[in-house]
């Protein structure tokens, strides 16, 4: 059960994880990670609206992108309340198969097993109102290959849902396609998926092909395959010279190789572009492993100071080398 848990989390992780797809004024906001910005704003309109599909989409997706868990019964009572209001609505139901699917990862494996059919459900309403939607399809298709059976998921129909995706767009169905290689241990296949699809100037595919790019550099890594790791991520990196996810695993990819000093510029890369709790944790990991003891210090108290978006095992390995280093 521990294992179906983790299983779920790391679907819906990556869910979460996804550019969001909120419509109208609040894409730009989105997109730049202002949350706070986007559910003033959405606020603001549900004021005045308050049936406003686009607003309380918009705030559901502002509070997930926050990493708040102590508001995710907020999120999920408003992306239910954007249900019951606006039934035909794709978007209401996608963004409560996240709050939910969110819900499920910070919760126990009771939460997880009940609320797998509400996810699993609001993505395929999500996909049937909108066959176009790739985000609800890609998140299905998320749910589809993590979960397991009796759950309502299956490899199956992870691959019924991309053959049926082919005629809808056949560049996305590329891409699942790579994504299902890819879980398979087929790595040529889901490379040739990545490289090959025309995302264009489709910003929810170009977010799905570099998202599928880091996860082949990733598992490549954890394969221990380094040389393919770095030949991936230097791809992925010339096409998304903007991302801040590529770097980070290129940093980590050196880290695995105990080459620190490359490690650490890589992270203090990142940590320019983005402060990411996380992120000080692995500079703090190679600052220590080079005797920077001082600097390893800072960056562990740093990765601590956040609130939230610090995985448990994270914080306590953080405290653990606190301790030590502290004598």
């Amino acid at each position: 059960m521990q294992s179906t848990k983790l299983a779920i989390a790391a679907a819906v992780s990556l869910l979460i994880a996804m550019q969001p797809a909120t419509a109208g004024d609040y894409s730009a906001l989105m997109k730049a990670k202002k949350y706070t910005e986007v559910e003033r704003a959405a606020v603001a309109k549900l004021a005045q609206d308050p049936a406003n599909a686009d607003a309380m989409i918009a705030r559901t997706e502002a509070i997930l992108g926050s990493g708040n868990e102590t508001r995710l019964e907020e999120a999920i009572k408003q992306a239910e309340q954007c249900v019951s209001a606006k039934a035909a609505n794709a978007g209401c139901h996608l963004v409560l198969g996240k709050a939910m699917g969110m819900k499920a990862m910070t919760g126990g494996m009771l939460a997880a097993a009940s609320s797998a059919g509400t996810i699993r459900d609001s993505f395929k309403k999500a996909v049937e109102l909108d066959p176009k939607n790739v985000d609800a399809r890609f998140s299905l298709l998320q749910f589809y290959m993590m979960a397991p059976g009796f759950m309502g998921g299956g490899t199956g129909k992870a691959e019924d849902l991309t053959a049926q995706t082919v005629p809808v767009n056949a560049e996305a169905a590329k891409l699942m396609q790579g994504s299902l290689d890819l879980a398979a241990g087929r790595f040529a296949k889901a490379e040739a998926a990545a490289t090959g699809a025309r995302a264009g100037a489709d910003e929810e595919l170009l977010d799905r092909q570099e998202n599928l790019m880091i996860a082949i550099g990733a598992k490549y890594m954890g394969e221990k395959k380094f040389a393919d790791a770095e030949r991936v991520l230097r791809d992925a990196q010339k096409r998304f010279p903007d991302s801040e996810s590529v770097p980070y695993i290129s940093a980590r990819v050196q880290q695995e190789q105990g080459k620190h000093r490359e490690a650490v510029a890589g992270f203090e890369q990142v940590l320019v572009k983005t402060q990411k709790p996380y992120v000080h944790f692995r500079l703090g990991q190679s600052l220590q492993a080079l005797g920077e003891k001082a600097k390893a210090m800072a960056a562990y108290e740093k990765a601590l100071s956040f609130k939230t978006g610090l995985a448990k095992k994270m914080r306590s390995d953080a405290e653990d080398a606190l301790k030590a280093l502290k004598g």
